[in-house]
């Protein structure tokens, strides 16, 4: 191993390093601070702790974990910038499930809700996720057999604005549950149960493990598919495969924190600037800076007009797109 090889590797240790302790500090943060501040000596034993603050801050760090994953690997599959786990239309699918369980009280015909550890808008956003990736896949086939990335993103793009526009519809008949869903669109991580909790670190482990999996072919698809397929990778196979692990967690972190925007679009590109585009190194670094800006900015959520709380999704967006003309502003330059 040469000397430029060793200094690498010792590079990307420090790296994680750094990420993995600003991950924990972060975390330590927004959990001792709130509208009631608990010092840490009392960190375990508080009952605001461990009943409220506890699984909604890991709920928050799994939440931006998953999108920021997401997000860096659509952009690596899709070859765009601008893609993140939304492009598909996952989103706006999994968002109408939920709404239309929130406004009718939708359910799955002959299924015992009550039977599930899940709630009706939980299971219902995750249904409906899936059914709109089949929806989006299928149609996008019947239009190119190859699964072209730019049939799927133009697929995705029209089936998120007919979705919107169905969920515009509910809610001007909704007057009684409008208010609780559009608070619930904004975004909100606010009453996050420990089955939340759990629901979210399964699905990012199980359909991280996936994305984490396909690192090495979603370096390949950076030169291009035609390239890609060249050198042996399956395109078809790895794409169904990576865009169904994407849906599915997206599905699973809309059910339970409602649409947050700008976390897969932003930190992956933010991510990129440290650790370069090998998605080997750059896939677990997104995972650690998507679950510290997003309890970062839940935490500005919940202290910047205390006693009031503003919607996470306000937040994000809010920053998200400031920073990203500022990334957009400073590539350009530095190109």
């Amino acid at each position: 191993m040469n000397n430029s090889t060793k200094r690498k590797d010792r590079f990307n240790f420090w790296v994680y390093v750094g990420f993995i302790t600003a991950t924990f500090l972060t975390f330590t943060l927004c959990v001792c601070v709130g509208s009631v501040s608990i010092p840490i000596k009392e960190l375990f034993s508080s009952i605001i702790i461990i009943q409220v603050r506890l699984p909604r801050v890991l709920c928050v760090a799994f939440t931006g974990a998953a999108l920021s994953l997401c997000g860096c690997a659509m952009q690596g599959l899709l070859r765009n910038p601008l893609a993140e786990g939304s492009t598909l239309g996952v989103s706006s699918g999994a968002a109408l499930g939920a709404v239309l369980s929130m406004a009718f009280g939708l359910s799955i015909p002959g299924v015992d809700m009550s039977a599930l550890p899940f709630t009706e808008t939980t299971v219902m956003a995750i249904v409906f996720a899936f059914l709109s990736l089949l929806l989006i896949l299928g149609l996008s086939y019947k239009m190119d057999y190859s699964l072209s990335t730019n049939t799927i993103i133009l697929i995705g793009v029209i089936f998120s604005m007919f979705v919107n526009s169905i969920i515009s519809l509910v809610l001007a008949f909704s007057d009684e549950h409008a208010k609780n869903i559009i608070f619930w669109m904004m975004g909100s991580l606010a009453g996050s149960t420990y089955t939340n909790v759990w629901t979210l670190l399964i699905a990012l482990i199980i359909f991280g493990a996936v994305i984490l999996r396909y690192a090495r072919e979603l370096n390949a698809f950076a030169m291009g598919e035609d390239n890609a397929r060249h050198i042996g990778v399956n395109v078809k196979r790895v794409k169904l495969i990576v865009l169904i692990s994407v849906a599915a967690l997206i599905g699973v972190c809309v059910s339970i924190g409602g649409a947050i925007g700008f976390v897969g679009l932003v930190i992956p590109h933010m991510t990129r600037m440290i650790t370069g585009s090998n998605h080997k190194r750059l896939l677990p670094a997104s995972i650690f800076s998507g679950a510290i800006f997003l309890m970062l900015a839940d935490l500005v959520g919940r202290i910047i007009l205390n006693p009031l709380e503003l919607p996470i999704g306000v937040v994000t967006s809010i920053i998200g797109s400031i920073v990203f003309v500022y990334i957009f502003y400073y590539t350009r330059k530095v190109g």
